[in-house]
């Protein structure tokens, strides 16, 4: 293990993405999502306590005041310890369109206890009842008064970033999506390095299930770590930023302790051919998060 794992101050080593709006993003970052605003403000507080400095939050989770708590708890909401905190939050998909964006917006900034946040993103593109160029006039406002820093986009497929160009001339500095190694979504991944836009990826362990496969395993006997750690390495790797979510504190530590080893390039390539036809969560043609 890399003496990352017993610090406590600082980000152990964390890289930066520059985005295509010139703001830079920790590349990993902690999510928080199914906690409830009470047991969100220990999780939040134990990962800035062990070097996390990106906080991946979303109305939709129903935990934004929880972890504003923490934030202000903490001393992340103001002074430099904000400016070291990049914190995202996501629309409701229930509130699309211009005029309910900003009235959600300001919503959450209020239960997040902040100034601004560094990223706001449409959580789903819901094509079956699209308003993703509307609500993106809104945020393209936020930005311009500076409550909100980066626009992106969660769960866009190729023909929804190419329908928000068109309507607004503008593609998303970032796109989060379900990605691991037995679901790569490579044409999604490729359409958005030859855009200029960041891959974010969610579930970045298939929530767990990605961790039980021999080749990950047998990987990770031969450096001495763990399989989560295998496959978000392989994550950094691909220069992907990832979310990994934990309650636990070793667990979080852990998920930051990446930087001590690195696959072989057969071991890479080992993973990506794990790549499969079965995604562990919910299709954007069809799903949305009210």
């Amino acid at each position: 293990m890399s003496e990352s794992t017993t610090q406590t101050a600082q980000t152990p080593e964390v890289p930066m993405i520059t985005l295509r709006d010139g703001n830079q993003i920790p590349q990993i970052g902690l999510g928080v999502l199914r906690i409830d605003n009470d047991g969100v403000v220990p999780v939040v507080e134990s990962a800035l306590q062990v070097g996390y400095r990106h906080i991946d939050g979303a109305a939709g989770y129903n935990n934004e005041e929880g972890v504003g708590r923490a934030l202000a708890e903490s001393g992340y909401n103001a002074g430099e310890q904000r400016k070291s905190l990049w914190m995202t939050t996501k629309l409701r998909d229930s509130e699309q369109g211009y005029d309910s964006a900003l009235r959600a917006f300001d919503r959450s900034l209020e239960l997040l206890q902040l100034d601004y946040v560094d990223m706001y993103m449409l959580h789903w593109p819901t094509p079956f009842n699209w308003r993703s160029g509307e609500t993106w006039k809104a945020f393209d406002r936020l930005r311009s008064e500076g409550r909100v820093r980066t626009l992106g986009v969660c769960n866009f497929l190729p023909e929804h970033l190419e329908r928000l160009h068109e309507e607004t001339g503008e593609y998303p500095a970032v796109n989060q999506i379900e990605l691991h190694p037995t679901w790569q979504q490579r044409g999604v991944v490729a359409y958005c390095k030859e855009h200029n836009i960041a891959v974010e990826a969610y579930s970045p362990m298939a929530r767990g299930a990605d961790l039980a496969n021999g080749v990950v395993e047998e990987i990770a006997r031969a450096h001495g770590v763990t399989p989560a750690q295998v496959i978000l390495r392989w994550h950094i790797e691909n220069g992907t930023i990832i979310i990994p979510k934990s309650v636990h504190v070793e667990r979080q530590r852990e998920n930051l302790d990446l930087f001590g080893f690195a696959l072989t390039p057969e071991e890479h390539a080992q993973i990506d051919a794990l790549d499969g036809p079965t995604r562990a969560g919910h299709d954007p043609l069809t799903f949305t998060y009210a």
